[in-house]
């Protein structure tokens, strides 16, 4: 699952691949939200991404896209 997050301030968002499903992100985020608290989320490789929700200008989640490469036909 690819998710990304726009932090206010921030000239970049933030990109992480994750193995957690589309429903879990959206639970992370929605607690996250209701505490008022900081957004947890790990990336496929482990590693931890958190972020003040306070800070989050928004999410996105989609499902992680193959980038095509070499000589295509469309």
């Amino acid at each position: 699952m690819e998710v990304k997050i726009g932090v206010q301030y921030a000239q970049r968002e933030l990109v992480l691949e994750s193995a957690q499903t589309q429903a879990e992100v959206e639970q992370a985020v929605t607690e996250a939200m209701a505490k008022d608290g900081v957004l947890t989320l790990t990336d496929e490789k482990g590693r931890k991404v958190i972020v003040p929700i306070a800070k989050v200008a928004y999410v996105e989640i989609a499902e992680k896209s193959e980038r095509p490469f070499g000589f295509t036909t469309r």
